[in-house]
């Protein structure tokens, strides 16, 4: 019977490994993922001791299957990567068999086991700084084939809202923070709870930490607002956010500006703002901005007019402003009527109503691009990983894949996934 000689698949890949080191060689800049190298910087907590697969290999491994359309387990992740073609694995320095002449991927169970006990601190650290580069073109910028034929309708969608939403002169650069529950994952201390900040431009996630429970929110928020350090930015946060330390922090040593909502939490600022911004629509003609919107089977009109304010009224105050919403059906009757007030440190001068309006409505992507499309693309709250440090793990991923995809100017996030089915093309997103 005659016996298979493993020389000559060896040789094969030892070509192919060859003819890489070469490429690398003559233009190591081409080479080498901008985020891979960042992941290399993840510490391994496994024991030295029969440690089999660099931890790089399995964090690119899952970066890169999350992107795809049904890389939204464990499971899948691996069945994903079991099939990644040989030439990639030598890039991101996957373990290779003299033996077999291939070089070869991590089983489910040490991705499992790696996942569950990760430095998810140091991982959201490594991947916002990753979307925080790629928003501000310091890293190239990503690259999605899209299917051919039309223009999908999301596309579309987006690109009119665009037009019909024109951004005012003068915008500040803004980010909005809140928080979200991870459906059933528990860690010794409660709930998984993350806090996150998401670019208004581009929709990315430019930070995320987590807290034991939603009762630790506001502490974790001006963490992360430490953590971000953007000066000049402005923040927008929630009532929850409304407080006196957190207008202190942003406004002093973070040097930006915020706007905040006030609720119940805060009733002196309330009550006074209210006093304030209660008067006729020709009072505030001046100060007032509208926008209407016509869209989903719906009509919105969102109506901010403003007043001026100092320290008296909240820290670092310059104006209150009055958001009142009106939505109706699409035949032009009004149906239903929301009024806020809130407070911002932004003067007149800087942050006009369409600037204060503007800044509220983009306030909303932080639930509309990231925490939605993480509980519907990506199913997240039916997620059956709830043990350990894995669930931040691959929240942490699906924020990666949300961003890059964004920022890659695709709007359809379930579509962008259809199209990375192949892949090479999902390697090549991050530059493998």
């Amino acid at each position: 019977m005659p016996v298979s000689s493993l020389i000559p698949p060896a040789i094969g890949q030892l070509t192919d490994l060859a003819l890489w080191e070469d490429e690398l060689a003559s233009d190591p800049a081409t080479a080498e993922s901008a985020l891979v190298s960042r992941l290399q910087r993840v510490p391994d907590r496994r024991a030295k001791r029969g440690r089999r697969h660099a931890l790089v290999v399995i964090l690119a491994l899952t970066a890169c299957a999350t992107l795809v359309i049904g890389g939204d387990s464990i499971a899948a992740i691996w069945q994903w990567a079991a099939r990644a073609p040989q030439a990639k694995l030598a890039r991101i320095g996957a373990r290779y068999d003299p033996l077999t002449g291939r070089y070869l991927v991590p089983s489910e169970r040490t991705f499992r086991r790696v996942l569950t006990n990760l430095d998810t601190d140091a991982l959201d650290t490594v991947t916002c700084e990753y979307t925080t580069d790629l928003a501000r073109g310091t890293v190239p910028a990503p690259e999605i084939p899209a299917t051919p034929g039309p223009v999908e309708r999301e596309q579309r969608r987006a690109a009119q809202r665009s037009a019909e939403h024109p951004v005012p002169d003068g915008l500040l650069s803004a980010a909005a923070l809140d928080g979200k529950a991870l459906a059933g994952a528990r860690t010794e201390s409660g709930r998984v709870f993350l806090v996150g900040a998401v670019d208004h431009a581009s929709g990315a996630v430019l930070g995320q930490t987590q807290v034991p429970d939603k009762r630790g929110e506001g502490e974790a928020a001006r963490t992360l607002l430490t953590q971000l350090d953007l000066p000049g930015w402005v923040f927008t946060l929630d009532a929850l956010h409304t407080t006196t330390k957190t207008a202190r922090l942003i406004t002093g040593s973070l040097n930006g500006h915020y706007v905040l909502i006030l609720k119940g939490n805060q009733p002196l600022a309330h009550a006074a703002a209210q006093m304030l911004l209660t008067r006729t629509d020709a009072d505030f003609a001046e100060t007032t901005a509208t926008d209407d919107d016509r869209a989903h089977g719906r009509t919105e009109r969102r109506a901010l007019r403003t007043a001026p304010a100092d320290d008296a009224l909240f820290p670092g105050a310059s104006q209150v402003f009055r958001l009142r919403r009106d939505t109706g059906n699409l035949d032009g009757e009004w149906t239903s009527k929301e009024i806020v007030f809130g407070v911002t440190s932004l003067p007149p001068d800087l942050a006009g109503p369409a600037h204060l309006n503007h800044y509220e409505r983009l306030h909303w992507t932080v639930e509309n691009k990231i925490h939605w499309v993480r509980d519907v693309t990506f199913r997240e709250d039916n997620s059956q990983v709830r043990t350990g440090t894995a669930p931040r793990a691959l929240a942490s991923f699906r924020n990666l894949a949300i961003s890059t995809i964004r920022l890659a100017g695709r709007a359809n996030i379930a579509h962008a996934r259809r199209d990375l089915l192949r892949h090479t093309d999902a390697f090549n997103v991050y530059g493998i």
